[in-house]
């Protein structure tokens, strides 16, 4: 098992272009910062078949940690949990954890509008139904929980598409999953910027760096022309020991100016 995670994205919106895709920037900045290694990000269709498919293939790849985000409402396209119950092989059942915590969402809107009837309709009921041996998440900002479920080798953390409900289910309960799968491993990372040196001659630069210090990435971000070179360097490293670490970032940074110095390069550290 590896301190890894995939996520999956669900949504035709996503795949027309209609909707940018700000759910999985967010959650890979969260599981980076945390320690944890995103290894790739899915995009798939509200289709039962495409949504298993994906599932079945990260499964494969055994991640620590699988973590998916749409499908969970109460509408027609809403497919996120069937198709995770058929990549399971695992029936979908109304389970009644989650049931209650549907009920209790909807007593709590239908007293904020002055009324006492509360009806169960189907697609309301389709909010609870979730694959066996599935454990439903409290959702503070929606209706629809989030739902996790324990495989042999990865953890699968299903939550939703609108982004405040999502990030809220995160924070209550995916962070101090991550934070415990790192053993309270840290990123740090910091950016310097490189004038009047091509991308062409950064390159083996980086490479020597990277070289000389094990555990340091280097990447790098033009943001010019190619005959106006303003190039972002990010630098990054992911380590328990704070200190070691900021020593180890700030050394691949002295030794990287200074490189691209002696080739005429002007570096403005952020």
């Amino acid at each position: 098992m590896t301190r890894e995670m995939e996520i999956i994205c669900v949504g035709n919106e996503l795949l027309i272009g209609k909707t940018l895709n700000t759910n999985a920037q967010w959650i890979a900045k969260q599981a980076t910062t945390l320690g944890i290694t995103v290894k790739r990000i899915t995009v798939v269709a509200d289709d039962v078949n495409e949504i298993a498919t994906a599932v079945r293939e990260t499964l494969k790849r055994k991640p620590q940690f699988t973590i998916t985000t749409g499908g969970l409402g109460p509408t027609f396209d809403d497919k996120t949990l069937e198709g995770i119950a058929k990549a399971l092989n695992r029936k979908l059942e109304i389970n009644t954890k989650a049931l209650k915590m549907v009920r209790e969402k909807f007593e709590a809107y239908a007293r904020e509008k002055g009324t006492e009837t509360v009806e169960l309709t189907p697609p309301r009921i389709k909010m609870a139904t979730l694959p066996e041996k599935a454990e439903p998440l409290s959702n503070p900002v929606g209706t629809a929980p989030g739902v996790r479920i324990d495989t042999e080798e990865t953890m699968l953390i299903v939550l939703p598409g609108v982004p405040s409900e999502m990030e809220a289910i995160f924070h209550e309960t995916a962070t101090s999953l991550l934070e415990q799968a790192s053993d309270k491993s840290v990123f740090y990372e910091k950016s310097i910027y490189a004038d009047r040196v091509m991308e062409s001659s950064l390159a083996p630069l980086i490479d020597k760096v990277m070289r000389d210090n094990p555990g340091v990435y280097v990447k790098s971000h033009p943001k010019g022309r190619e005959n106006r070179p303003h190039i972002e360097i990010h630098v990054s490293i992911t380590a328990r020991e704070a200190e070691k670490s900021e020593e180890k970032l700030q050394k691949a940074i002295r030794q990287l100016s200074s490189e691209i110095g002696k080739i005429g390069g002007k570096v403005v550290v952020d």
